[in-house]
């Protein structure tokens, strides 16, 4: 696909980058020295260079996390937006000044012309789902390391691609689960499968709605915003813009966004609640159940045969159900999971049990916007880069926790149980499910999904 590179101010074409490239070598590696906090210091020859691609307000959220680490330093960052990249850079180079940094942010429309850059060391992924896959691939084959938010990707087939291309590439990859690195749930993990409650029986998880059918009315694109790029590989010819998919934000007045991106709630975009949520909360109960890259052998629909919850069953015979949590309201979002000797209740900021002495600590009121800003999860993504070792997060994690999502959805899409093979990674005989676009689907022309193998196996 040829890319035109419709420059202002800052930004970068891949020929510009090769007429400046030793500029903008030299300009980053004179920081200061840093210390980690166990107090090691980190050399200026040692700090990591991040790019950045996709940046809304996770992708904000993600570099203010990344920027209280130490020995870190952005060099990129890259959009479909013009206007958000500018914004992005203002804030970098803001950021950079007052840490007495060299201020530069080289701005991209295309992802590529970022990874080419030889100097990155990095990629922080938070664009739509349907790009994550994509991106993440490109970033590995050209020798970096990334950080993508949750969920992995948009299909079955593409988390279980970025899966082969992460060991395919012997690289560093940590899921956006930033709940991974937060004490009540890294506790709740432990006490479960400690045996604390006993064995498990139930596990209930509330993560909310599902997606509905894409509804918006279809509306002038905005000339900052390069519409067809945003929808990539989407090939749905109901796929239009709206702003809420892509939330409007301007820079003279400053005004950031007042909605999260609205593609999350549509069929066609995202994968709802269960994807957006679920990608958090299911992904702790896997662990706490000793199912990371792993999972559910059968899923059954809300409402199938008069069924009052959505029904995962485990071949061990656990049933995990998605539905309000007893005591709380439909809004509350966490886990109880149900033993023979008692229960354990987990959500952003409280731990509670029917035996508290299992506990070591007591709730703890969550601040607003808390859990978006994660820098211990960022601390340990640049912890494991250094180290070249597997971060709290890893992809197989991440890619059977959106195996999990995707089928979820798949089962209730289509009405019925769907049953799926966690070891083969396959369905057990069901041609439908395996034609389910949330499996695999056609990406528009000219993408295409490198080590994808379709694995239509049923």
């Amino acid at each position: 696909m040829k890319k035109e590179n419709n420059k202002t101010g800052h930004e970068m074409s891949r020929r510009d980058f090769m007429s400046y490239s030793a500029l903008g070598l030299a300009s980053l590696t004179i920081l200061p020295s840093w210390r980690l906090p166990d107090g090691t210091k980190v050399a200026p020859s040692d700090r990591i260079v991040l790019g950045f691609v996709g940046l809304g307000q996770q992708g904000r959220s993600d570099f203010r996390s990344f920027s209280s680490c130490p020995g870190v330093q952005v060099a990129a960052c890259c959009d479909v937006d013009s206007i958000k990249r500018e914004r992005f850079r203002l804030d970098v180079t803001k950021w950079q000044k007052d840490n007495g940094m060299n201020e530069r942010c080289d701005m991209y429309e295309f992802y590529e012309d970022l990874l080419d850059r030889k100097d990155i060391d990095a990629v922080e992924i938070a664009t739509p789902d349907h790009w994550h896959a994509l991106v993440a691939i490109g970033a590995l084959d050209s020798g970096k390391d990334v950080y993508v938010q949750k969920p992995l990707a948009y299909t079955i087939t593409e988390g279980l691609a970025v899966q082969t291309a992460v060991r395919h590439n012997g690289r560093i990859l940590q899921m956006g689960s930033q709940q991974r690195s937060s004490a009540e749930f890294q506790q709740a993990i432990q006490v479960v499968r400690a045996g604390g409650i006993g064995h498990i029986n139930e596990v209930h998880v509330r993560v909310g709605d599902p997606p509905k059918p894409f509804d918006l009315p279809e509306m002038p694109v905005p000339s900052n915003l390069n519409f067809n790029l945003w929808l990539g590989p989407l090939n749905d010819p109901k796929i239009h813009y709206h702003p809420d998919i892509c939330p409007v934000v301007s820079l003279d007045p400053r005004q950031d966004e007042k909605l999260w991106g609205a593609w999350r709630w549509y069929e066609e975009t995202g994968n709802g609640y269960p994807a957006d949520w679920g990608a958090h909360m299911y992904d702790i109960a896997q662990a706490a159940l000793g199912m990371d890259g792993s999972g559910p052998v059968e899923f059954i629909p809300q409402g199938y045969n008069g069924l009052k919850w959505a029904t995962m069953k485990y071949a061990n015979g656990i049933i995990m159900t998605e539905q309000t949590i007893e005591g709380h309201n439909a809004d509350w979002r966490g886990i109880n999971f149900i033993g023979d000797k008692g229960w354990l209740k987990v959500c952003r900021g409280s731990i509670e049990c029917s035996d508290p002495k299992v506990l070591k600590k007591t709730q703890e009121e969550v601040k607003p916007g808390q859990y978006e800003v994660s820098s211990p999860h960022m601390q340990n993504f640049l912890d494991a880069i250094r180290g070249h070792h597997d971060p709290n997060a890893p992809v197989e994690y991440g890619a059977s926790t959106n195996t999990l999502c995707c089928l979820f959805n798949i089962a209730r899409e289509l009405g019925r149980p769907v049953k799926w093979n966690p070891a083969t990674l396959s369905f057990e005989g069901d041609k439908e499910a395996a034609a389910h676009r949330l499996y695999w689907y056609e990406y528009r022309r000219p993408y295409k999904l490198p080590y994808c193998d379709k694995r239509n196996n049923i």
